[in-house]
C-alpha cells in the first residue's frame, strides 16, 4: 500500500475534473487517488469510470459537504497521509515528493501545506491559501501572501518552510492518526472554514502545522462557491463563530465573541452602503444559526485550548487603520 492517498471531493464537478485529473494522475505516483463524489448529478461518475480508470470512487449518498463529504469518505481510505485536493487544483511535478519527506522526519508535524498559486495569474498568490494561514486575536484568517482582498505576487519571498497556523482546505495535507484522533472535521460547518477549526483543534493538542515552498499547485478559487454568493457569506461569518467558540481559552472567550459580534455587525452596515444588501442579511441569518447552535458547540470544548492561538493583535486595525497590506511576521 502506498504511503499517501489523493483525495478529491465532488459535487457536481465534471468539467473541472475532465481539466484538473490529468495532472494529478500524472505527477501523483507515489499517491493512490480517489474519488469522494458528494451525489452528484451530472456526469462525474461515468467520466471518472470512462477517462480515469485508475481513481478509486467512493460514493457518498447525499450532499454532505466539503467536512462531513470527507468525514464519511476517509473511513474507507487507509493510507498513513492524506492528501485532500479540491476538484480546480492543478499540480506540479514532484508536488508530494517533499511532503513525504517532511511527514517521515518530522513526527511533530501532523498538516502540511504547499504553495498555492493562482491558477488564471500564475504569477500571484491565490486567496485560499496563499503561502500559508494564520488568524487574529478576534478569529480573522489571512495568510502569507494574502491580507482580505489583497494579494501579493510570487516573488520568491516565501520561499521558506516555516509553522503556520492553519493550512488551505483547497490542499490539505494531514496524518491519517491525526485526522481521526481528532474525528475529522466538524460537520456543523458544512463547508468554509472547517479546516482551520481542525488545525486549531491540531494546534491545541500539540501538533504543528507547516508550509513548505518545495511543494507548488494552481487552485482557480471559488469554483464552487464564489464570493459574491450570499451563501458563502452566511457560512463564512457562522462558522467563524463557532470556531471561536469551541477553541478560545476559556478567559477570552466572552470578551473575543462580544468583540468579533460587533465587527459583524460593522461588515454588516457596509454590506448596507454597498447596496449588497442580502450580503447583510446572510450576516444575521448566521448570527441567528450561532446562537441556535451555541450550546451544542460550548458542549465540544474539550478543556485544552492553548492560550498563544494567534500571529498578530488585530489584522482588521493593521489592515484597515495602518495600511497594513503585507504580511509581517
Amino acid at each position: 500500500m502506498k504511503k499517501i492517498a489523493v483525495v478529491i471531493l465532488n459535487w457536481n464537478g465534471a468539467k473541472l475534473l475532465e481539466e484538473f485529473l490529468p495532472s494529478i494522475i500524472t505527477y501523483s505516483d507515489e499517491a493512490k487517488i480517489y474519488l469522494v463524489d458528494n451525489a452528484s448529478t451530472d456526469n462525474s461518475i461515468s467520466v471518472i469510470k470512462e477517462k480515469f480508470p485508475s481513481v478509486t470512487i467512493i460514493k457518498n449518498e447525499g450532499n454532505y459537504g466539503f467536512a462531513n463529504g470527507y468525514n464519511l469518505a476517509l473511513q474507507q481510505v487507509e493510507e498513513d497521509y492524506y492528501a485532500l485536493v479540491n476538484s480546480d487544483i492543478e499540480v506540479t511535478k514532484n508536488w508530494l515528493v517533499p511532503i513525504l519527506s517532511i511527514f517521515d522526519s518530522e513526527s511533530k508535524i501532523g498538516i502540511l501545506q504547499p504553495k498555492i498559486l493562482d491558477y488564471k495569474n500564475k504569477e500571484s498568490f491565490e486567496y485560499a491559501g496563499a503561502a500559508g494561514g494564520f488568524i487574529d486575536q478576534f478569529g480573522y484568517p489571512y495568510c502569507r501572501g494574502r491580507i482580505f482582498n489583497t494579494i501579493e505576487k510570487d516573488y520568491g519571498q516565501y520561499n521558506n518552510e516555516i509553522e503556520i497556523f492553519w493550512a488551505s482546505g483547497a490542499c490539505f495535507f494531514i496524518r491519517k492518526e491525526v485526522y481521526r484522533k481528532l474525528n475529522g472535521f466538524d460537520g456543523d460547518f458544512f463547508a468554509h472554514q472547517e479546516e482551520i477549526d481542525l488545525c486549531w483543534r491540531a494546534f491545541n493538542l500539540g501538533y504543528k502545522a507547516k508550509y513548505t515552498s518545495k511543494s507548488v499547485v494552481y487552485h482557480i478559487g471559488g469554483a464552487t462557491l464564489n464570493e459574491s454568493n450570499p451563501k458563502k457569506t452566511f457560512l463564512n461569518f457562522r462558522n467563524s463563530l463557532l470556531m471561536l467558540t469551541k477553541n478560545l481559552p476559556k478567559n477570552k472567550l466572552v470578551p473575543i465573541l462580544f468583540v468579533r459580534l460587533l465587527l459583524d455587525g460593522i461588515a454588516g452596515i457596509q454590506f448596507i452602503f454597498k447596496g449588497k444588501f442580502i450580503h447583510c442579511w446572510a450576516i444575521i441569518k448566521a448570527h441567528f444559526h450561532f446562537y441556535h447552535l451555541i450550546n451544542k458547540t460550548l458542549k465540544k470544548r474539550k478543556g485544552t485550548q492553548s492560550e498563544n492561538y494567534y500571529h498578530s493583535k488585530s489584522i482588521v486595525y493593521s489592515y484597515f487603520l495602518k495600511n497594513g497590506t503585507i504580511f509581517e511576521k
